[in-house]
């Protein structure tokens, strides 16, 4: 199958992909497109770049299958564009190497045979994030005994490569243990960088007007402080999540002036709304940490545009209409945004002009991939090879076939329309949940096809696109 005439995400030269044939039946596909009869695509104005990479994924899986489960979760980072995706350890029971399911298994164990025992593969790779404290309770850190063996390195296909509580902040009485075993074993702490017992939505005007308690910006920049802190005592690499507030950007770009090895995600929901927004979305906008004011909006704006924030991560957080349908006060913390993510960026970052499109995919691909000690083939690492070619079209053609190395490498790809208009609707969602503040929006940039392991494994592409026999000769080598 070739898909004619992409635009390289960097170097903007025209290339033809090459890829082997695909089992419909591993084919994530919304149009019909892309059955096996297809043999060309017309791919020109589409973009070809490195897969995202999400480093603050929920799947829910195992313990609140209704909600999310591994194939509607690796289904939904598809279609939104990602190959690799990180799983947070709030599983239940709690991913610490120690908590066993009732089949004697661990969740590491679990997640690592998740594709053998149910005799599938998925469209989406995964690491995992093994918990900071024992059953995330914050009281004892966890023990390395039973993760390290998982770490990269040791032949597993889902490695263990960060430590973190998230959903809650590493406590203080456990920080300086947390912090030895993630240095012990050049692991990066992912802390969720706030704290707090009470409180729905952001303190302020809103808040009072909903007659909700606030959660003050301190709740967020005293943790980040305590964290800069740590890092600058002893070396430990902190990765700080969704920051949210203005301090909060503030301070991690005093540590970086410092050379701190400190780092910082933001998520597409803290850059294209605010606490404002509530009004009208409900509880479909309620998070942790949550919307904070239009000033925290603009200045989450700003830290991405003067390179403060390292990456964007959607903190994936799927819950059932049942639980969003409880209202601001008692429904759960978080939104889904996998299937989102790229189209709110573009749109609010690029279409704006805050940063080019090569920037949001360093921003969405590449970082992310460094966090997590992932190497990524690089656009300017495929002429070199030796089954490329330009072809009588000028362009550079690339093969990628799995099974032969004589051909381009295994590699993520994603093909991209920064152009394209939609309207998002979750009913077509690939995700279980529907909990998104997006619905109905409508957006700029779109998904069209998604390539693991040089294997097409999801396509919107239109059936326009097809080229006819009439056509092919316009396009032979």
């Amino acid at each position: 199958m070739r898909l004619l005439g992409l635009t390289d995400w960097r170097t903007g030269r025209a290339v033809d992909l090459v890829l082997p044939q695909t089992a419909d039946s591993t084919l994530i596909d919304e149009t019909g497109a892309m059955s096996a009869e297809v043999d060309q695509i017309d791919a020109s104005g589409l973009v070809l770049a490195p897969a995202l990479v999400d480093p603050h994924v929920h799947l829910r899986d195992p313990g609140q299958t209704d909600k999310e489960d591994m194939v509607t979760g690796t289904a939904a980072a598809a279609a939104g564009g990602y190959g690799l995706i990180l799983l947070m350890p709030n599983t239940q029971p709690a991913m610490d190497g120690r908590a066993r399911m009732a089949d004697g298994r661990t969740i590491i164990d679990y997640l690592e045979s998740y594709e053998q025992d149910h005799g599938l593969s998925l469209p989406v790779d995964y690491d995992l994030c093994v918990a900071a404290t024992l059953d995330r309770a914050g009281r004892q850190a966890s023990n390395p005994d039973d993760w390290s063996s998982h770490l990269p390195g040791h032949g597993y296909d889902h490695p263990v490569v960060a430590i973190s509580d998230d959903g809650s902040a590493v406590t203080d009485q456990t920080l300086e243990a947390v912090a030895a075993n993630a240095r012990e074993f050049d692991l990066p702490i992912l802390d969720h960088c706030e704290h707090h017992e009470h409180g729905q939505v952001n303190l302020g005007a809103v808040s009072r007007r909903l007659g909700l308690e606030g959660i003050p910006a301190s709740t967020e920049t005293a943790i980040i402080n305590r964290d800069i802190e740590l890092a600058e005592r002893t070396g430990t690499r902190v990765h700080l999540q969704h920051v949210s507030t203005a301090g909060g950007f503030e301070a991690v770009r005093r540590a970086k002036t410092r050379g701190l090895p400190v780092t910082c995600e933001t998520a597409p929901h803290y850059l294209a709304l605010c606490d404002e927004d509530l009004l009208r979305c409900g509880s479909m906008a309620k998070m942790n940490p949550p919307l904070r004011s239009r000033a925290d909006q603009q200045a989450a704006l700003e830290a991405v545009a003067d390179g403060t924030v390292d990456m964007i991560a959607t903190d994936h957080a799927p819950h059932t209409s049942a639980e969003k349908e409880l209202g601001l006060k008692d429904a759960p913390n978080g939104i889904i945004g996998l299937e989102t993510a790229y189209a709110v960026c573009n749109q609010v970052l690029v279409e704006s002009g805050l940063v080019s499109h090569d920037r949001l995919i360093e921003l969405m691909s590449l970082a992310p991939a460094e966090l997590m000690g992932m190497r990524r083939l690089l656009p300017e690492d495929l002429p070199s090879h030796t089954a490329n070619k330009v072809n009588k079209a000028g362009h550079l053609q690339l093969e990628a076939d799995r099974h032969s190395d004589a051909n381009l490498p295994p590699v993520d790809l994603v093909i991209l329309d920064p152009e394209a208009k939609w309207e998002v609707d979750p009913s077509r969602f690939h995700s279980k949940s529907r909990n998104t503040p997006f619905a109905g929006a409508g957006l700029a940039g779109r998904v069209m096809a998604t390539i693991k392991d040089g294997r097409l494994v999801f396509s919107r592409l239109p059936t326009s696109r097809v080229i006819t026999r009439e056509r092919i000769r316009a396009w032979t080598d």
